[in-house]
């Protein structure tokens, strides 16, 4: 059996102020006794082959070379694997990159979020500009040529502008990857117990989202997912598995995974789950999510492979309601498949609940 593979690094410098994932900020290393439990709980998937490897977190660029080899080493990984590590441009130097290229390693994706340096401080990210630059040559120089770099819309007094500094400056580094995403605020996090000012409403938000389609596009990068473009090649082939329902495991403190048909999560304890990680059943894939995460790709929900593997066709009014949206459109319906538009994208869960009804 093949899976996706998501190791979760639950540490970081400092939160950023907009972020709800589960980090514990105020670490500049990762615990050895941390990896010991990752890799121990690798070694519960020991007929499992893996297809790509993803370090998420928090800031997987604090752990050393050493660390990520000794993981990559317990993992029987299929060859020309996507090995992804997420990096903050703050704390990478070309010898950590060479480490990480020699672990194994071959796709990198920074945190850029935007080229604004008072946006940065806004957001609580600790790098600046000077640091994405250092960043994206020293991992050219280390070797990558498969680079991401996200970008984050909406922020307080955003501007065409500071979105068009930001891809450029990501397209003139060399990203053959960019994410880019609208800015919410989440609750538990700085930004929702003080909100900041200036926040774009719902339809500047919109428009924002519209432009950035556009402009990124212009760029050379194709869109191929809601907040996902790319060079021709450079898709993220982790991120494809969770969208295609493929399986997947995550491991850590928060991971959720896909596997076998079924959903399960581990509790949000790193203590725990050092000292007795346990998984927790999330149920099982239904269609409701096979319609939801198909329409979040540009390639679309195909209504035959809907047919043949849930045994659903679209009633007429179905039908309809697809033909009236595709005249508006935010939908393009051809070869029984339905694809979202830019447009089409902002509305995807209205939209989706009309082929799930």
């Amino acid at each position: 059996m093949t899976s996706g593979l998501y190791i979760h690094v639950p540490f970081c410098v400092k939160k950023c102020n907009y972020c709800d994932f589960y980090s514990i900020g105020g670490k500049n290393t990762v615990a050895d006794e941390y990896i010991t439990a990752v890799k121990n709980e690798i070694k519960k998937y020991d007929n499992v082959q893996w297809k790509t490897v993803y370090f998420g977190g928090g800031t997987p660029s604090l752990l050393t070379p050493q660390q990520v080899t000794d993981i990559l080493r317990e993992l029987d990984i299929v060859p020309d694997a996507e090995i992804t590590l997420e990096a903050n441009p703050e704390t990478v130097t070309l010898e950590k990159l060479q480490g990480y290229r020699k672990a194994g390693v071959n796709r990198i994706s920074f945190g850029v979020q935007t080229a604004k340096q008072q946006s940065l401080e806004t957001l609580g990210r600790i790098h600046s500009n000077q640091k994405v630059t250092e960043a994206f040559e020293n991992a050219k120089k280390a070797g990558f040529d498969n680079i991401s770099g996200d970008v984050m819309l909406g922020l307080p007094e955003y501007t065409n502008k500071e979105l068009d500094d930001t891809v450029e400056l990501l397209s003139e580094l060399g990203a053959t990857h960019i994410s880019a995403y609208m800015l919410k605020i989440e609750q538990g996090t700085p930004f929702a117990k003080n909100v900041p000012q200036n926040l774009p409403d719902e339809d500047k938000m919109s428009d924002f989202y519209l432009y950035a389609c556009e402009k990124i596009e212009s760029m050379g990068y194709k869109q191929y997912e809601i907040s996902n473009f790319a060079k021709d090649g450079c898709q993220s082939q982790h991120n494809n598995i969770y969208w295609k329902l493929e399986n997947y495991v995550g491991i850590g403190p928060s991971a959720h995974s896909c596997f076998d048909g079924k959903r399960f999560y581990y509790p949000r304890d790193i203590k725990q789950f050092i000292e007795n990680p346990q998984t927790i059943p999330d149920g099982e894939v239904d269609i409701d999510e096979y319609i939801m995460l198909s329409l979040r790709l540009k390639s679309g929900l195909n209504l035959a492979e809907l047919g043949d593997k849930w045994h659903k066709e679209l009633t007429p009014l179905q039908l309809k309601k697809l033909e009236m949206l595709e005249k508006q459109g935010f939908i393009t319906f051809e070869n029984n498949t339905v694809s979202l538009t830019p447009k089409g994208f902002l509305m995807e869960n209205a939209i989706a609940c009309e082929i799930m009804m």
